[in-house]
């Protein structure tokens, strides 16, 4: 098993030296969903909600959470965003599905603001439509595909 890159020699923690990466494009695209009664969807979709346009809010929240990611998640690095785009659509008659893409120009990578653009945004709508379904489910938030870096180009097997 690979060495946690979070932990030194003693198990302490600490942010991982990233001086010596080169600077390389990099991107992230993550997604999540939001399954909630038939009959909230449809009044999310005609905006009846009484907190107004939940898709338009859901979405700036997401974006503006991706730009405080190292503020939110320990040990994470600041790093300057190029782009931070949140796709939010209708699923079927239940789901919003939420997919979030961030760019930068880096010495380290941005899966975890792409991972909290999407969650970010699933809970803005959960908080927003919670007065009338309490039953709302936040699902499968997941790192869909990145680019750049060592690691290379990864793209989420579509059977996992």
């Amino acid at each position: 098993m690979a060495k946690l890159s979070h932990f030194d020699d003693e198990g302490a923690s600490r942010m991982v030296d990233v001086g010596d990466k080169d600077i390389t494009d990099r991107t992230a695209r993550a997604s999540g969903s939001v399954r909630m009664a038939a009959q909230t969807l449809t009044l999310l979709q005609s905006q009846q909600l009484p907190k107004g346009n939940v898709v338009e809010i859901a979405r700036v929240a997401g974006i503006m959470a991706a730009k405080r990611t190292s503020e939110l998640i320990p040990l994470c690095h600041p790093i300057p965003l190029n782009s931070v785009a949140v796709d939010i659509r209708f699923a079927d008659q239940r789901t919003v599905a939420i997919e979030a893409t961030v760019k930068t120009r880096s010495r380290t990578g941005v899966e975890m603001e792409a991972l909290t653009a999407v969650s970010v945004a699933a809970l803005t709508i959960y908080d927003m439509c919670k007065s009338v379904d309490k039953a709302i489910t936040l699902d499968a938030i997941r790192l869909e595909e990145k680019r750049g870096g060592r690691s290379g180009h990864y793209v989420r097997d579509q059977n996992s």
